[in-house]
């Protein structure tokens, strides 16, 4: 089964409280979604893994560590997950970054795939999947079986918020992709909304209705 992990690190609750708040504007919410984002980055690559390299310091050799292994890349799930993307670029400046699509159909609730772009090597990369939002789990499976049959293999899923329904979702269908949230709140509503959740994020990222 797949690791769900909530990363309860004060600064990041902190600041998930700021963008819960309803009166926190446009500006504000798009600044600390990102900047929440940016924490997130030091657990989601906490076990990435390492080599050593002999370097020269102004003092003489030593043998220091260094990245090895995957390159990484970011992929949002548009359109909100915009919104997180350079808050990890941030601290990860080289990874690339794909894109996929999605919709929810406000009758069904059921999500649809308008567009995916991702750099060619998808196969060969560490990816992480950003959505502020893990309500049905809709959009998430579909986005991981989307990368999946384009050859990915190493994913992970990192949301600010996210409710149970969700999660157990994303877990039944994909036992392979570790779940990382900044917040795991009560339940969903009828709308299909989290509750207390913080609203429409992609909405409240781009002031629209």
């Amino acid at each position: 089964m797949a690791k769900f992990t909530v990363l309860n690190h004060p600064l990041i609750q902190h600041k998930l409280t700021i963008i819960r708040n309803k009166d926190t504007g446009t500006k504000v919410f798009r600044e600390v979604a990102n900047e929440i984002a940016e924490l997130m980055v030091y657990e989601i690559t906490r076990d990435l893994a390492m080599e050593d390299i002999t370097i020269e310091t102004p003092m003489g050799s030593a043998v220091e560590k260094q990245l090895s292994g995957k390159k990484l890349a970011v992929v949002p799930i548009l359109r909100a997950g915009l919104g997180m993307v350079d808050g990890v670029l941030k601290l990860i400046p080289a990874a690339k970054v794909g894109h996929i699509g999605m919709y929810r159909d406000e009758k069904t609730l059921q999500p649809h795939e308008y567009f995916v772009k991702l750099p060619p090597d998808i196969d060969q990369r560490q990816l992480f999947i950003v959505d502020p939002m893990l309500a049905t789990g809709g959009s998430a499976i579909m986005a991981i079986d989307a990368l999946k049959k384009r050859g990915a293999t190493s994913m992970r899923l990192v949301v600010l918020v996210a409710a149970p329904e969700g999660v157990k979702a994303v877990q039944d269908a994909h036992p392979d992709v570790d779940i990382y949230a900044a917040g795991l709140d009560d339940r969903l509503n009828e709308d299909g909304y989290i509750v207390p959740g913080l609203g429409d994020a992609g909405d409240r990222l781009f002031g629209t209705k």
